[in-house]
C-alpha cells in the first residue's frame, strides 16, 4: 500500500512540475518573440501602378544586378498591428538643392510614377533621413527611387540608428548595401544591386529597434543625379 501511494505521490509531483513548466513556457512566449512568431501576418504594402512591362534593354550593367523578377514579391510576414510609422515623418538630406517641402513628398504616401512625385537630389552620393520621432520596432523598410523607366541605382546604402547624427555611439546598423565602390564612405556592401519596379525595394530590418532611418544611393543608369519617390518604415512603439 505505501508503495502504491508513494508512486501516485510520485505521478502527481511529475504532473504539477510539468504544469508549471508549461506556465512558464506560456508567460514567456506572451511577453516575448513566441508571441511575436505566432502572430504574423502578410504585410499590407499598398503598390503603385506598374509604369512599364517588359525584360532589362541590352544597356550594359554592373555585374552584380539582380536579374527584373517575373513574379510578384511573396507577402512578407511581421507582427499584428505592424503600420507605416514614417507617414507624413519629417525628412532631411544631405543634398543642398531640396527644399523641406520637396522632401516631404518622400513620406507622403504617394507612391506613383509621376514626375510631381520625385525629389531630385544632387549627382554624387547623398542621403535622405527620416524621424520616426521616437524609437520603433523596424520590421520592414520599402524604398521607391524612380520607377518610371528601367533602370538601376548605385551606392544603395540603408542604416538605422538612435540618434540623427549616425555616430558610432548612436549604435549605427547597416540593413543593406549595394555600394561595391563604398562611394558613401559607409563601407564596401556586399548587397546586390536591383532593378527598380512598382515594388519598391523591402529590406528586412527584423524587428531591430531606431528612431532615425538614412538611406545612401549614388545615381543610377539613367543619371548621375539621385531621385526618390517614397519610404515607408513599417514597424510599432518599441517595447
Amino acid at each position: 500500500m505505501g508503495l502504491i501511494k508513494g508512486m501516485i505521490g510520485n505521478l502527481h509531483h511529475q504532473r504539477r512540475g510539468r504544469l508549471l513548466l508549461c506556465l512558464t513556457l506560456g508567460l514567456a512566449c506572451l511577453g516575448g518573440s513566441c508571441s511575436r512568431a505566432q502572430n504574423l501576418v502578410p504585410l499590407n504594402i499598398k503598390l503603385p501602378a506598374p509604369a512599364f512591362i517588359g525584360t532589362p534593354s541590352d544597356k550594359p550593367l554592373p555585374p552584380n544586378v539582380e536579374p527584373l523578377s517575373k513574379t510578384p514579391r511573396p507577402p512578407f510576414l511581421a507582427p499584428a498591428g505592424v503600420a507605416n510609422v514614417a507617414l507624413h515623418k519629417k525628412v532631411t538630406s544631405s543634398a543642398t538643392n531640396a527644399a523641406a517641402e520637396d522632401l516631404a513628398k518622400i513620406t507622403d504616401g504617394e507612391k506613383e510614377a509621376t514626375e510631381e512625385n520625385v525629389v531630385l537630389l544632387t549627382k554624387g552620393s547623398q542621403w535622405v533621413q527620416i524621424d520616426l520621432e521616437k524609437p520603433q520596432d523596424i520590421y520592414a523598410i520599402v524604398l521607391w527611387h524612380a520607377h518610371n523607366t528601367q533602370k538601376v541605382y548605385h551606392g544603395v546604402v540603408v542604416q538605422i540608428a538612435d540618434g540623427p547624427d549616425f555616430t558610432p555611439a548612436q549604435n549605427v546598423r547597416t540593413l543593406f548595401n549595394n555600394d561595391n565602390e563604398n562611394t558613401a564612405g559607409q563601407g564596401v556592401g556586399t548587397d546586390r544591386e536591383y532593378f527598380e519596379t512598382n515594388e519598391g525595394k523591402l529590406i528586412d530590418a527584423k524587428g531591430a529597434k531606431a528612431r532615425y532611418v538614412r538611406l545612401y544611393s549614388n545615381g543610377s543608369t539613367a543619371a548621375r543625379y539621385n531621385e526618390c519617390t517614397e519610404v515607408e518604415v513599417y514597424g510599432r512603439p518599441a517595447q
